[in-house]
């Protein structure tokens, strides 16, 4: 796996102070069933948390099997736990489930990929519910919106597989765009590039990602979703451009950043810049492309 080494990160603390909790259970190779031994796992946490409340349930799968069936093995393990829970432990009336399949950060241990976590809150902190989760509450209509302007870091760097570092430098001004933007606003990420046919971004991209992750860390109210397009093809046949969404959306999750604060949804070509066919690269490079729409700010 690629490690990285950031400098200068400057985040905010106000996070190391919210209690979201979180309990995983696992399951054998291929099976959305739980053994005895994880059900008593699950029905002991059950038994103390029953003044707690579930915010979320995320489902998991390790390599093995083609994409399709692990997106599905994922769902039911999500479904097999929702049912074992929900009549025994408050859960929150918007809680998301959410299947990754084998699409996050993998352990090489792929018994460890094998998992459902559930996220929640203890009773003690439930009247600070909406400020753990990041819902922020509505303002005012007479209240003046205020433009934060936060000092993150001039540059990264990372280290590659062979020794070397890569430096990259952060767009400061884009990154407060973001942190500023209203709801409803919709913003490019500039120079996110995929290999070819693939949801895998280039290595000279991945500073993008740690951009997006750092607005995020810095304003635990934002809200947002990603969308991917597509260039060039009318038809999106292998469903590319939710794929590269989905990776965005999982390299932020993988970074702790709070589930149900992301969402994501492809687009394939259907909302080009440009019509297709394009005349052109530089056309062909614009429809090809990541957008964040601000859901909450």
């Amino acid at each position: 796996m690629m490690k990285y080494i950031i400098l200068f990160v400057l985040l905010l603390v106000s996070f190391l102070g919210f209690s979201q909790q979180q309990i995983t259970v696992f399951f054998e190779t291929n099976k959305f069933q739980l053994t005895d031994r994880e059900d008593y796992k699950l029905q002991n946490w059950v038994s103390e948390n029953k003044s707690n409340k579930i915010v979320a349930i995320h489902g998991f799968t390790d390599e093995d099997g083609t994409t399709t069936f692990n997106d599905s093995l994922a769902q039911k393990r999500v479904n097999t736990i929702y049912d074992l829970v929900k009549n025994q432990i408050k859960i929150r009336n918007d809680f998301k489930t959410i299947s990754f399949g084998e699409n996050f950060n993998q352990s090489k241990n792929k018994a460890e990929n094998r998992k459902v976590t559930i996220y929640y809150i203890l009773e003690k902190d439930l009247p600070r519910e909406n400020e753990i989760l990041g819902i922020k509450e509505p303002q005012k209509s007479e209240e003046v919106a205020v433009v934060k302007e936060i000092n993150y870091p001039e540059k990264m760097i990372f280290e590659n597989p062979n020794g070397t570092k890569s430096e990259f430098k952060l767009d400061k001004i884009f990154m407060n765009k973001i942190g500023n933007a209203a709801v409803g606003e919709k913003l490019k990420i500039e120079n996110l590039e995929f290999q070819i046919n693939t949801f895998a971004v280039m290595n000279e991209s991945r500073g993008k990602l740690y951009e997006l992750l750092l607005v995020l860390q810095n304003n635990p109210q934002l809200k947002i979703e990603i969308q991917g397009h597509l260039c060039c093809m009318p038809v999106d046949r292998t469903d590319l451009s939710t794929k590269r969404a989905k990776a965005i959306y999982g390299f932020l999750v993988a970074n702790q950043i709070y589930p149900p604060r992301l969402t994501y949804k492809g687009f394939g070509s259907t909302n080009p810049i440009y019509p297709l066919p394009e005349k052109n690269e530089a056309e062909r490079a614009a429809n090809r492309r990541v957008e964040i729409v601000i859901v909450a700010n």
